[in-house]
C-alpha cells in the first residue's frame, strides 16, 4: 500500500475496500432496482448531478449508449430549480447522482423527472438523504465517511454502481464478471506510480485527454488538477483536440492521455503520438505508442471497467502532485465538502 500521508491519501487507498463492500451488499438492490425499469421498458436516459457526479453520469451515458443502445441526456438542474419548468411526460430511466443526496437543484430536478413519468433512480452515499427519498429506487454507493473535499472513492463507487445497474439490466455476463473482480485490480491501481508525469507537471496549465468512457475520466481529472492543486487544466476528447485547442501547445506543454483497452484506444494513442512530436510531454495510459510515454496502468476485466482503474492511479497521482506543490488537497481554497446548489 502507498504511505498514507494526507485525508484524501487515506480514501483513495480505501476506494478497493469500498468497492468490494458495495459488491458484496448491494445485489439485491441491484437486482430490485433493475427488475423494476425491465417492467418500464424506457425509451431513453436522463441524468441530474453536477461536478464529479455529472463526469459519472457522462462515463455511464457511453456505458447505456453502447451497451443498451439507449441514449442517455443530461439535464440542466436549474432547469426545475430556477426556470420552474415543467418537464414533458416521457418514459425515460432518470438516474441522479449526489454524494450527499443534499443538493436542492439536483432534489428538484428528480422529482421533476418523477412527475413527467420517469422512474427514478439515486445513486448517493445517503441512503436516509433528501433524494434517496424522492427516488423510486436508491442505490447507496456504501463508501463510508469521505472527509477529504475532493471526491475520490465515492466517485469510484458511483461509477460501480451505475455500471452494476445498467450490466444487470443488460444481462451482459462479461461485464458482471468483470465488476466481482474489480476490487483486487484497483488494489495494483493504487500502486501504479506515475512520478515521472508529476515531475512534468511543473507548469501552470495542461491537457486531459479521452475518447468514449475515458472522456468522463479525462473530465474528472481536469477537475480534480484544478480543485486540488490549483492547475489549470482543461479536458477535450481526442477527437476534438487538435481542431483549435492544439494551437497553445509548445515545447513540454504537459497532457495526459486516457486511454482503456478499447475501441477507441489506437485512435488516441495516434493523437497523443502526434502531440508529442509536436513537443508537448504527453503520458497514455497504453502501450501503443511511439512518441508519447506509457504510465503504468492497472488493465481489468473488461474495457469497461478499465476507466475504474484509470482513475484510481490517477487519484494517487493528483495527490502527489498537490503535496509537492505544498497545497493541502483535503481542504482546497474556496470550497466546502457539501455544496447545496438551487
Amino acid at each position: 500500500m502507498l504511505i498514507a500521508a494526507t485525508q484524501m491519501r487515506r480514501e483513495i487507498e480505501e476506494i478497493p475496500l469500498a468497492v468490494e463492500r458495495l459488491l458484496s451488499s448491494g445485489q439485491m438492490t441491484i437486482e430490485d432496482a433493475a427488475s423494476a425499469i425491465r417492467q418500464q421498458e424506457p425509451q431513453l436516459l436522463l441524468s441530474a448531478a453536477r461536478g464529479s457526479s455529472d463526469h459519472a453520469c457522462s462515463y455511464l451515458k457511453y456505458v447505456s449508449e453502447i451497451l443498451l443502445g439507449l441514449p442517455m441526456a443530461s439535464v440542466g438542474p436549474s432547469v426545475a430549480s430556477i426556470y420552474n419548468s415543467r418537464l414533458m411526460q416521457m418514459n425515460a430511466l432518470a438516474i441522479s447522482v449526489s454524494q450527499s443526496g443534499q443538493s436542492p437543484d439536483i432534489l428538484h430536478l428528480t422529482q421533476s423527472f418523477r412527475r413527467a413519468g420517469s422512474f427514478t433512480v439515486a445513486i448517493t452515499n445517503d441512503a436516509s438523504s433528501p433524494l434517496a427519498r424522492a427516488a423510486h429506487r436508491t442505490l447507496d454507493i456504501d463508501a463510508g465517511p469521505e472527509l477529504s473535499v475532493a471526491a475520490t472513492k465515492t466517485f469510484v463507487t458511483s461509477l460501480v454502481a451505475g455500471l452494476w445497474l445498467l450490466a444487470e439490466l443488460k444481462q451482459d455476463q462479461q461485464v458482471l464478471a468483470a465488476l466481482r473482480h474489480l476490487p483486487s485490480q484497483l488494489e495494483a491501481a493504487t500502486r501504479c506510480d506515475w512520478s515521472e508525469a508529476v515531475d512534468a507537471l511543473t507548469g501552470g496549465s495542461l491537457f486531459t485527454l479521452g475518447r468514449g468512457p475515458t472522456f468522463a475520466i479525462s473530465n474528472e481529472a481536469a477537475l480534480k488538477f484544478k480543485e486540488t492543486c490549483q492547475i489549470h487544466a482543461e479536458s477535450y476528447s481526442s477527437a476534438e483536440v487538435l481542431h483549435g485547442p492544439v494551437s497553445i501547445v509548445d515545447q513540454h506543454f504537459p497532457i495526459i492521455a486516457f486511454a482503456a483497452a478499447d475501441a477507441a484506444e489506437q485512435t488516441i494513442c495516434e493523437v497523443a503520438d502526434q502531440l508529442a512530436q509536436k513537443g508537448a510531454q504527453v503520458f497514455t495510459t497504453s502501450s501503443h505508442v511511439t512518441s508519447a510515454k506509457t504510465l503504468p496502468h492497472q488493465r481489468t476485466g473488461h474495457w469497461l471497467t478499465d476507466p475504474i482503474a484509470i482513475i484510481v492511479s490517477f487519484y494517487a497521482m493528483v495527490e502527489q502532485v498537490a503535496v509537492q506543490a505544498g497545497v493541502n488537497p483535503d481542504a482546497p481554497r474556496h470550497l466546502k465538502k457539501v455544496t447545496e446548489t438551487l
